[in-house]
């Protein structure tokens, strides 16, 4: 069982012992930090937070905790109820609100929950923000209001069609050429939030969806991650009920993939790629990934005029180098989109509306606008943490032993090959070292990965 305390958020399994796991006990701790911190920001009469949740079995008790929590501070709250990450997001502003949380462990197994902290633009905290919160959590130099100061809780549940209306209204989304294209899409929406809004987007959009794990029951039919190896019943329904696609997002909907029409991935590294090259099309411009996302964003942005830069693994990495470079659109190779023109968050809802607006205008099916991209292979693996391992002193043997190549150390240790990468960093959400390679083949991928891998365990004798 773990707890895992970091500038992001904090994020756990549910039950155990209090500081080892995210109990409720903790949740009131750090959620007191946030309302006590959001307090510090500026003096005011009233404050206000967004609260929203996936549908995880644990998150209904971790919401009544924390937004109990805000009102014991005097801050009110505006409960969203069942939602998206991008939703609460897009809401916050809004609602005029002084922050936001959301309440989701992402693409984590079903016993992990978290509570994402936003600011007042309804974006993620940066690090000094965040270190911040950690240290009012670990100082309990928290005070609450007396019984006629208290906060009041709202129930607001129209935010997902809220968000879909804004989707809907942002001039690149061709609602006219995919209602003409008579669409006909598998949702696998793993039993979560994406359940609920996707199918709605869709619908909204004039397309046809069938419903696969769309049941909000928090009971995660596969791994929630949406990577191929997970997605076998997803692949089936495609070929079965002839669809144009399939789509399929993680349990709080900002990461999303798509399958083609014969149930072969797109690739989810390609779902950023894709949304990218509709928008530079229309509105060139430059763009911004992670350092662990594929090169063929920089290839797309290139041909469209732009300049590529990489970002460290983060989300607040991408979006603050985003609004540095002014980039039309960015985000993460694990099928974040993050597109500016309706806010600074990755956002699965707004990626739909876009792809499907390319592949309406172009015509073509989904395995045919997939051949028109540059093919790179990535191998995504990763190596569990024991206690007392040195990961800074493996990340430094390694940089070391590879100096004479093109190397960036923002975040980790990224070597760059001449047809090939490979990046090793530690996971700011679990206990372990990831081990990412790109490179022109799958075969190759693996093969480096596997070698990577083996030069770690040698040097950390384990």
């Amino acid at each position: 069982m773990t707890l895992i305390k970091s500038i992001s958020g904090i994020r756990g399994t549910i039950g155990g012992v209090v500081e080892e796991n995210l109990t409720p006990i903790d949740t009131v701790k750090f959620a007191a930090a946030y309302g006590t911190w959001l307090r510090q920001q500026r003096e005011k009469d009233s404050y206000r937070v967004v609260v929203g949740r996936d549908a995880r079995i644990s998150g209904e008790m971790v919401q009544n905790l924390v937004m109990n929590t805000l009102v014991g501070l005097g801050i009110n709250v505006v409960d969203l109820g069942l939602s998206t990450t991008p939703t609460v997001e897009v809401a916050v502003p809004m609602e005029h609100a002084d922050g936001g949380i959301i309440l989701t462990a992402s693409h984590n197994p079903k016993q992990w929950n978290a509570l994402k902290l936003l600011n007042a633009k309804g974006e993620f905290l940066n690090g000094a923000e965040g270190q911040k919160i950690l240290e009012i959590a670990e100082s309990n130099e928290m005070t609450f209001a007396e019984v006629d100061d208290l906060g009041k809780i709202t129930k607001n549940e129209a935010y997902i069609d809220m968000h879909i209306d804004e989707v809907l209204e942002l001039p690149l989304v061709n609602k006219k050429a995919i209602e003409a294209a008579n669409f006909k899409v598998v949702v696998d929406g793993v039993n979560s939030t994406g359940g609920i809004a996707i199918p709605l987007l869709l619908e909204r959009l004039g397309v046809h969806p069938v419903k696969l794990y769309c049941e909000p029951t928090g009971h995660f039919p596969h791994n929630p991650e949406p990577l191929k190896e997970h997605l076998g019943d997803l692949a089936k329904a495609v070929v079965k009920e002839g669809a144009d696609l399939g789509i399929v997002v993680d349990p709080d909907v900002d990461r999303l993939a798509f399958m083609d029409e014969t149930g072969e991935m797109f690739g989810e590294e390609y779902t950023l790629v894709a949304c990218a090259d509709y928008v530079l099309s229309k509105n060139p411009g430059n763009t911004v990934s992670n350092m662990s996302s594929t090169r063929a964003l920089r290839d797309v942005t290139e041909k469209h005029g732009g300049t590529y830069e990489a970002s460290a693994v983060g989300e607040v990495n991408v979006v603050e180098l985003m609004k540095k470079n002014n980039v039309v659109i960015g985000g993460e190779g694990n099928g974040g989109i993050i597109y500016p023109e309706l806010h600074y968050g990755r956002d699965a809802l707004v990626g739909v509306a876009l792809f499907l607006s390319l592949l309406a205008e172009k015509k073509m099916k989904v395995s045919e606008l997939r051949a028109t991209y540059p093919s790179y292979y990535m191998s995504k693996k990763k190596i569990q943490l024991t206690p007392g391992l040195d990961v800074d002193g493996i990340l430094s043997t390694m940089e070391k032993n590879y100096s004479h190549e093109e190397l960036t150390t923002i975040d980790g240790v990224k070597i760059d090959f001449a047809n090939s990468w490979v990046h090793l960093r530690k996971s700011n959400t679990e206990p372990i070292i990831r081990i990412y390679t790109e490179a022109q083949s799958q075969s190759e991928a693996d093969e480096l990965a596997n070698r990577f891998i083996a030069k770690i365990k040698a040097v950390a004798n384990i």
